[in-house]
């Protein structure tokens, strides 16, 4: 075979179609991200570091209190 010769055919295959499922669940995802209320990462991460920190001294004195009781 010489660059003069045409390249065989090959079979044509057709492009794969997305499904509508998957199409909603990228939606669900970016509107999730881009909601208007969405708080930044930080201020989630300082709401749990709090509530962590609150639960760890509640159980504290829950064990201070059976100790003393």
């Amino acid at each position: 075979m010489t660059t003069a010769e045409p390249v065989p055919q090959t079979e044509h295959l057709p492009l794969p179609t997305v499904r509508a499922s998957a199409l909603a669940a990228w939606q669900l995802v970016e509107d999730a991200r881009y909601r208007p209320g969405r708080r930044p990462r930080n201020e989630r991460r300082r709401l749990l570091a709090q509530r962590a920190v609150a639960d760890r001294k509640a159980a504290r004195e829950v064990e201070q209190e059976l100790h003393l009781g």
